[in-house]
């Protein structure tokens, strides 16, 4: 796969542009975004976590729920009575959280003997974080090219049926099981509480995830449509090994307290049980290009009004002239191939050649008018100008490599 892109311009102005954007892709992640980039709707239409925000009615309280979820992680001793409860995990573990049908006789029958799906999603507690998630989890992807937030461990679980996680929801997964039979799903978390944190002095301290479980049965076109059940709980999640070394010191903390001051503490439980909550919002949804087998009626991620989420990305890379010239000697067997290409992501919305043409523009720091055409190369070599059609039937995440030669920069 290959493009060409007619430039009336130098090898070093498009070199020069690439390392000063690759410079300034080094830091970021842990940066807060300015408040000027978000209107009050925006705030508005987001979901609140905290738990005092997300109480249920008090005549619910006595309610008996449909499900209920048990995340098999100890809780904190360090969590004050009414506060809510909060776990650590360690950065790719499993840790199996038990599906349970709690209903009573009788209680949704139409169920009964039917699947139901089940959506897990690993989201921010801080609402200062939920006010920026799309921005930080992209920039969690650009970072750890190729992972995911959230991973089913399929061989460990038992009783799910069509696991699916889209790879343009990195924080997601889904699937299916029935009710009446026994349910354990198994998870593993791959990011780190300060990977989202602002970069002091070291010892920072990690922001709180949320684990959060919604519940849907088949509506009458049978898509899971209809809400049953939500329920969350507050996590931590550490390097390997590292959140055993937290409940340990918390464990230790606790110990050395007085006994009227141990009175303020919740115990620590062998398990977590996961609490009702408020479904995630249904706001606006971006419709993205599906990867190829995923079909659901429920798997875009919720993105706020006002909130532009990419329909199509693609990663370039210019290809330096030291980069052929050892992949000639390789090919020669003269020398070993050791090439690095580093990518940059380019978000396309309206999928025409002249908004990739703008988007070219910026990321090498030129003017859209200074580039002519863009050239996709064929497999045979021959140069076929790139259209909105072709953009259209682009692979989401398709990578590209920008090839210089004169007054011509080719795409492979």
């Amino acid at each position: 796969m290959a493009w060409a892109l007619k430039l009336p311009l130098t090898d070093e102005v498009i070199e020069s542009g690439l390392v000063q954007d690759f410079d300034a892709s080094l830091s970021g992640i842990g940066q807060e975004l300015g408040a000027g980039a978000y209107s009050m709707s925006d705030v508005l239409a987001l979901p609140i976590f905290k738990q005092e925000e997300s109480n249920l009615p008090p005549d619910s309280d006595n309610k008996i729920l449909p499900f209920q979820y048990v995340l098999c992680a100890a809780t904190s001793p360090a969590v004050k009575l009414h506060d809510e409860t909060l776990t650590y995990l360690n950065q790719g573990q499993s840790y199996e959280i038990r599906m349970l049908d709690n209903r009573k006789i009788g209680e949704l029958p139409e169920i009964t003997g039917k699947m139901v799906k089940s959506i897990i999603r690993v989201v921010f507690h801080d609402r200062r974080l939920q006010y920026t998630e799309h921005q930080q989890l992209e920039g969690w992807r650009w970072n750890r090219p190729g992972d995911r937030i959230l991973d089913l461990d399929i061989p460990m679980s038992v009783g799910i049926i069509d696991p699916r996680a889209n790879p343009t929801q990195l924080n997601t997964v889904e699937f299916l099981w029935d009710p009446s039979k026994r349910t354990s799903v198994f998870i593993q978390v791959h990011c780190i509480s300060t990977e989202f944190t602002m970069r002091k002095h070291g010892g920072e301290k990690g922001v709180p995830f949320r684990i959060q479980i919604d519940t849907f049965k088949e509506n009458e076109n049978e898509e899971y449509t209809e809400h049953l059940h939500s329920a969350s709980c507050q996590v931590k999640v550490f390097k390997p090994k590292g959140a055993d070394r937290k409940q340990k010191t918390d464990r230790e903390k606790m110990e050395k307290r007085a006994p009227q001051e141990k009175e303020k503490y919740q115990p620590s439980y062998e398990t977590t049980i996961l609490t009702e909550c408020c479904p995630w919002p249904e706001v606006t949804y971006v419709s993205n290009s599906p990867s190829p087998g995923f079909n659901s009626t429920h798997n875009s991620f919720p993105v706020a009004e006002g909130v532009v989420r990419p329909r199509l990305t693609i990663y370039v890379c210019q290809e330096s002239q030291q980069t052929r010239d050892q992949q000639v000697k390789h090919e020669n067997g003269d020398a070993a191939a050791n090439t690095f290409f580093v990518y940059h992501a380019i978000y396309l919305e309206e999928l025409t050649s002249a908004e990739l043409t703008e988007k070219i523009a910026q990321l090498f720091n030129i003017l859209p008018r200074q580039i002519n055409q863009i050239f996709k190369q064929g497999p045979t070599g021959i140069h076929v100008l790139v259209s909105d059609e072709m953009i259209q039937n682009f692979q989401d995440e398709v990578c590209f490599v920008l090839d210089t030669m004169k007054g011509i920069r080719a795409w492979r």
